[in-house]
């Protein structure tokens, strides 16, 4: 029988906490696993070579947005994203299910034919259906690769939630039946249920009928409570295949994700760290610091001494201090870079301390430091 290219090992447990390996084609990925967003094809302000020097293993693109610009048929001249933004390791697409949401303005969901979007850029009618936007992302030659889903807004509705289920299990199979027999690449599936621990069961026991090679909790972060995502985690995390990778969508804070690990989540993608950066919010050991702030003007010492990508180590508190307040691009580029190697580096310490076995004082030392 043929080998699937496309794998993941569970390593250890400590608790809830997983240690694990995703294998692609296109290189390793350790979970638990930090994806820094790159929607239109660049993690905003910091070149790939840069973000490769971070130890990132994987970055996040989207579907719809890639659809639009630069648009499938330069990306296929190009084999794909990789080439095209100068990236040669894996990456994962988002399938347009969360531009649903965001742009609700902008699109109407038909459950047979898909979401019907007017482009927010030139008005013009997309419609992005299931095998669409499967579609897509093979163009982009994403190494895992989303199936389209409703995401609803955080809503008490149960009726829309069940709505939204019924939906995207329906174009889960049709994802499912247009991704075929590949071995290279990973189709995640994405059960949605908002607050409703009976409904996450629900969507999450139609998603593993239809068998997919990971699964991700999708309709969190849009709004609800820490507390409020870390019950339905509590409650559905391990209703998800064990030895599946899990993908909790869209978190977070360095406290929002060692929350999520310790009930078993593997994975996690937000623009928190380069959206920081562009506000002069800086990630580090000592916590948030942001650098705005006048205590700063006068503070000699640097972000991380350790971080020497970019000779980031060389330039003081105080001058980035300067730089935001000159309104200087420069700023917003090294906290970013700052951010993201943070994140990487809090990732290997949680993955060390699974291996360790000592997760929970980790955790316990960190869990409320970034709030």
């Amino acid at each position: 029988m043929y080998k699937k290219e496309f794998s993941f090992e569970l390593v250890a447990q400590d608790d809830k906490a997983r240690l694990g390996k995703i294998s692609t084609p296109k290189g390793t990925i350790d979970t638990p696993a930090f994806m820094p967003v790159g929607t239109q094809g660049t993690v905003k302000g910091i070149y790939p070579d840069d973000i490769n020097k971070t130890g990132t293993q994987i970055i996040l693109g989207n579907t719809y947005h890639l659809l639009l610009r630069p648009g499938i048929d330069i990306l296929k001249k190009f084999n794909g994203l990789h080439k095209f933004m100068n990236w040669n390791k894996p990456i994962l697409t988002d399938s347009g299910g969360y531009q649903i949401m965001s742009l609700s303005k902008f699109n109407k969901i038909d459950k047979d034919i898909g979401a019907i979007f007017k482009s927010h850029i030139d008005g013009k009618k997309i419609i992005l259906s299931p095998e669409k936007s499967i579609q897509v992302q093979r163009a982009i030659n994403s190494d895992i690769i989303m199936v389209l889903d409703e995401c609803p807004k955080l809503t008490k509705d149960k009726k829309v939630l069940s709505k939204a289920i019924d939906v995207s299990s329906r174009w889960a199979e049709r994802c499912k039946i247009e991704f075929g027999n590949n071995q290279s690449k990973g189709l995640f599936g994405i059960a949605q249920g908002g607050l409703y621990n009976d409904l996450r069961e629900e969507s999450i026991k139609k998603l593993t009928k239809i068998d997919f090679d990971g699964y991700a909790l999708g309709g969190l972060a849009v709004g609800e409570t820490q507390s409020q995502m870390f019950k339905i985690l509590r409650e559905t995390a391990d209703m998800l295949p064990k030895k599946k990778p899990r993908y909790l969508m869209g978190v977070g804070t360095p406290s929002d994700i060692l929350g999520a690990v310790s009930y078993g989540m593997d994975m996690f993608d937000c623009v928190l760290p380069t959206r920081s950066g562009r506000t002069g919010l800086a990630y580090t050991w000592d916590g948030k610091l942001n650098i705005k702030n006048a205590k700063y003007a006068k503070d000699l010492s640097p972000l991380d001494p350790n971080c020497n990508i970019k000779d980031l180590n060389k330039y003081s508190k105080s001058y980035l201090n300067h730089l935001i307040k000159s309104n200087e691009m420069m700023a917003s580029m090294l906290i970013s870079l700052n951010n993201i190697y943070f994140y990487q580096q809090f990732m290997h310490e949680i993955r060390s301390n699974i291996k360790s076995g000592t997760f929970a004082t980790f955790y316990k030392k960190y869990i409320d430091y970034f709030n």
